[in-house]
């Protein structure tokens, strides 16, 4: 009997080191097919960013499959019913895919499980986009862990991941498959041309994200202890979103940094920086409530505030604070914003303004280009210091320190907030201390040209305290001390 196989496709556009190619290998037909269902994605609903990457890297996807002889079948509607109801047309005697942990997509699989054993075909699920499981990874009692370094440790224990298998040069086409809808239909693009920034920037897709590795580990890989810290330098590896769609796998990222020409010391950053994104997955798995509560209960009570128009601030990077400023800027304008500046608007907007870090999960999962669920919960949870290895809250960044630190020439404030190009690096950092004759000869007029700061740093510090006196009872005298420190050490992201 003919083996013939639906390639269910989902967050895995590549052909590169595919294990849902590598199972189906020896199939007589192939099949992939995309099933456009959003609807089945709420709470979390694809975001703006996104669904214009989507677009782009389905049709790169397109043109990969049909240089192998193949195609991509788009469809709409219930993946369950649509992949049972396809199966039975095609005679298919299996579908095959990836595996996702989004709350969503695990109750989706369900679902489609479910639907195929009811309808006797038979199904395959892989580990496509993570190093480990999940559910394989415990702390000695059995228990989900809820702190990073134990887990990464358990990780980097266990055997190193498999080396990554290339692509298969062709494909086994299914005759009879239905002709399918093209990308442009799923109205997936703006229909007012915002994203001239994001075309600028990036190149969606496989091709796109192996050309960003190899640009990555031949050149900013070798500092990239230091690099990724600063905003204004390539020292990023701009990875993120090529991963977040599966146009390249974990496991070729690993091997080519291991195998880089660089210091050890950046090998292992970079290789830690992909076990937080493994650690932001068991986190979402096992507490699967946090991507809208907190993990730690008692922050259910902590007395946010309402002010839209402190949001509203934020958002457009007007708040008066260049570095919080060029960070929302930028992520406006290419869909994606430096780790760094990340931490220090996440910072800013639960801890200066008190506003719910949910709000800030939520504008960051319809702007960013990389939204991982899991990464995007656990980063907000991390900030307000109500999830898992959490910056306790008292821990406050000064945007002003923070610039000091990793911009200090204002070259990235400069960048992205043009109205301070003229002005002196240090005055460009905290403009309100300037002289004004300085800023009217750099043709700023506080207040008018750039906002005046929306709030004072030392005001929201200590709003901020008596905010969690109200959750925890107390704020110890050695915590208060550490507040009014300069913390650098994020997150790793």
């Amino acid at each position: 009997m003919a083996r013939r196989v639906i390639w269910w496709v989902r967050r895995d556009l590549r052909l590169d080191d595919l294990p849902v190619l590598q199972k189906a290998s020896g199939a007589d037909a192939l099949l992939p097919v995309y099933i456009h269902a959003p609807g089945e994605e709420a709470p979390w609903e694809m975001g703006a960013a996104q669904r214009w990457w989507l677009s782009k890297s389905l049709a790169s996807f397109g043109g990969s499959l049909a240089s192998a002889g193949s195609r991509l079948v788009i469809l709409e509607g219930e993946a369950a019913r649509t992949l049972v109801d396809l199966a039975r047309r095609l005679g298919a005697t299996e579908v095959v895919w990836s595996r996702r942990f989004e709350p969503a997509a695990i109750m989706q699989e369900s679902r489609v499980e479910d639907g195929l054993e009811r309808g006797g075909i038979a199904w395959h699920s892989y580990l496509s986009n993570h190093l480990c499981d999940p559910d394989d990874i415990a702390t000695q009692t059995g228990n989900p862990y809820q702190v990073y370094t134990p887990f990464a440790r358990n990780v980097r224990g266990r055997a190193k991941p498999a080396m990554p298998k290339s692509a298969p040069r062709t494909l086994p086409p299914a005759d009879g498959a239905p002709q399918g809808l093209a990308v442009a239909s799923l109205g997936l693009e703006p229909t007012i041309d915002w994203a001239g920034g994001l075309d600028a920037m990036w190149r969606p897709g496989e091709i796109g994200a192996r050309e960003r590795l190899a640009a990555f580990t031949r050149g900013g890989l070798a500092r990239y202890p230091v690099g990724r810290d600063e905003p204004a330098s390539d020292g990023s590896s701009r990875l993120s979103a090529h991963l977040a769609f599966g146009e390249i796998g974990i496991r070729r990222m690993w091997h080519s940094a291991a195998e880089a020409d660089a210091p050890a010391e950046s090998i292992d950053k970079f290789h830690a920086e992909l076990l937080w994104r493994e650690f932001a997955t068991h986190v979402l798995v096992h507490f699967k409530h946090t991507d809208l509560r907190p993990l730690r209960p008692e922050f259910a009570r902590f007395p946010w505030r309402d002010d839209a128009a402190a949001l509203r601030a934020w958002r457009l990077g007007r708040t008066g604070y260049p570095l919080v400023d060029a960070g929302m800027r930028q992520l406006w304008k290419t869909g994606w914003m430096h780790n760094r500046v990340r931490m220090v608007v996440a910072s800013f907007l639960v801890k200066h303004l008190l506003l719910p870090w949910q709000d800030g999960a939520r504008w960051f999962w319809d702007t960013l280009v990389d939204a991982d669920l899991a990464s995007n919960t656990l980063g907000w949870q991390w900030a307000a210091g109500c999830g898992a290895d959490a910056a306790p809250y008292f821990r406050i960044f000064n945007p002003t320190s923070q610039a000091e630190k990793f911009d200090a020439d204002a070259a990235y404030i400069k960048r992205w907030v043009p109205e301070l190009a003229r002005v002196p690096a240090d005055h460009a950092i905290a403009p309100w201390d300037a002289p004004p004759l300085l800023l009217a000869s750099a043709g700023v007029n506080l207040g008018v040209d750039y906002p005046r700061p929306i709030v004072e740093h030392a005001k929201a510090r200590e709003r901020a305290l008596a905010a969690l006196a109200a959750v925890s009872g107390k704020v110890s005298s050695r915590a208060a001390g550490k507040a009014a420190g300069d913390p650098t050490d994020g997150a790793p992201a």
